[in-house]
């Protein structure tokens, strides 16, 4: 910040202290997309943006559970810290917490004043600048299901279905939401101007579908991410919880995080589209559709990045587990919807609700990007039911075998960074480390009587 910059600010803040609002929230995403935040008095505002606010840099390697994973730059190199600045352009009123307003932070390096290695933001915002050398303009629509959850005192996890209601898939209203859960958290989330435009109730009980508009890639992550924290925010009021968990419970589904993507060129055309095709795609379309079944298995550690992530895969349960397109084809890896025009586009239903969204955005353009630079087309698509392991390769099963996708192809981990590959796999290859010394429920259950 400099001083022509203190206007502006004062601006801001007379219009916060107009509005009632005394606190600023600056939130940043983690590596695995969780908010990091801290709350900062309006009159410190200021130098919040001026100097900056410390954190440590191992932040990014500190697991669900608290551990600090040895990244390097993280626990080699001391701790040391990354400074976050508020980016005022994101303010918005929190409309559930009297006072409190919220933005985005931005995350560098004190020693260099570059960002951070691990940023998530700012990776999307690198893959993007690739996309402009292209000529593109990658434009984003992102869908997103959750469970919410009431406390359920006694039961194994302390948590069950909120409700446990059956058969309710695309619904709306007390039949499948007797606490208006749903209705509440739209006009929250309206209020906060994240661009939500429709909600449902989803297949499973306690199962909720909210979609957002489509936007720039840079602003439909944000408002992805803003989104996730605000319904676990607004759950926790309420003394439930909402989670993204790729698959919580062994008798349901699991929660998608799908991906509507489609691009502008420079004359603001929608550059998927041509009428004159037999599939009415253009051709940097069909090459974005090679490009991404190409990179699947490595985008797979960014789609579906925890362990759980592969318990949602499986026939029947319409999450894609090979590897194929189709045209307005729900069993496919890669949909394309039946709209043309303005409104064509691709949708990737790979993702599960855990990922990220600043890096499954990012690897899923990356992926394409490198299909439109290659020029390849993509095979045939698929007809009919799909789930035939003859017509189709096989995602990674497991996230090891994910990771090791990842790590395995040069050209995406080269879009996307060294660095933050290296941290990336680090990090979750402790978390495979972690989950394969814990002993599980399951095997209790299995061996301990009868061995």
């Amino acid at each position: 910040m400099n001083a022509s910059d203190i206007p502006d600010i004062r601006l801001h803040m007379e219009r916060l202290a107009a509005e009632g609002v005394d606190v600023v929230r600056v939130v940043y995403p983690d590596l695995i997309g969780t908010d990091r935040a801290r709350d900062v008095l309006l009159d410190h505002l200021p130098a919040a943006c001026d100097h900056g606010l410390a954190f440590c840099r191992a932040v990014y390697h500190t697991s669900p559970q608290g551990d600090v994973v040895a990244v390097a730059g993280g626990l080699d190199a001391g701790l040391p810290d990354v400074t976050v600045r508020p980016d005022l352009s994101t303010l918005a009123v929190l409309p559930w917490e009297p006072g409190v307003a919220a933005c985005l932070g931005e995350v560098t390096d004190p020693a260099t004043g570059a960002p951070a290695p691990e940023s998530p933001r700012d990776l999307l915002r690198t893959v993007l600048a690739r996309a402009t050398e292209q000529g593109l303009r990658p434009v984003v629509g992102p869908e997103l299901e959750y469970f919410l959850l009431e406390p359920a005192p006694g039961t194994p996890t302390g948590w069950r279905r909120s409700p446990e209601t059956t058969g309710s898939v695309y619904t709306a209203g007390l039949r499948a939401d007797p606490g208006n859960h749903l209705l509440r958290t739209l006009r929250h989330l309206r209020e906060l101007g994240l661009g939500v435009i429709t909600g449902n109730h989803e297949f499973d009980g306690g199962q909720y579908e909210i979609n957002l508009t489509h936007s720039a890639a840079l602003d439909a992550a944000d408002r992805a991410f803003r989104f996730k924290a605000a319904v676990k925010e607004l759950a926790r009021q309420e003394g439930n919880m909402a989670t993204f968990m790729a698959k919580p419970f062994g008798d349901a589904g699991g929660s998608g995080f799908h991906l509507h993507l489609s691009c502008d060129d420079a004359d603001d055309r929608n550059a998927f589209d041509d009428p004159a095709d037999p599939y009415g795609l253009s051709a940097t379309a069909r090459h974005a559709v090679a490009g991404i079944l190409a990179h699947a298995p490595a985008l797979a550690a960014l789609a579906n990045p925890t362990v759980n992530s592969y318990k949602r895969f499986g026939p029947d349960t319409l999450a894609p587990w090979l590897i194929d397109w189709g045209l307005d084809n729900r069993s496919s890896m890669v949909r394309i919807p039946p709209e043309r025009g303005s409104g064509a586009r691709l949708e990737l239903r790979l993702g599960d609700a855990s990922a990220n969204p600043y890096l499954l955005i990012a690897g899923t353009i990356a992926a394409a990007l490198l299909g439109v630079q290659a020029g390849e087309e993509p095979p045939a698509p698929l007809e009919g039911y799909g789930y035939d392991t003859s017509r189709s390769d096989l995602l990674p099963q497991t996230l090891s075998a994910a990771l090791d996708a990842l790590e395995a192809d040069a050209a995406l981990t080269e879009v996307l960074g060294k660095a933050f590959a290296t941290s990336f796999l680090t990090y979750k290859r402790d978390e495979l480390a972690r989950f394969g010394r814990h002993v599980t429920d399951w095997e209790f259950t299995e061996y301990a009587y009868h061995l």
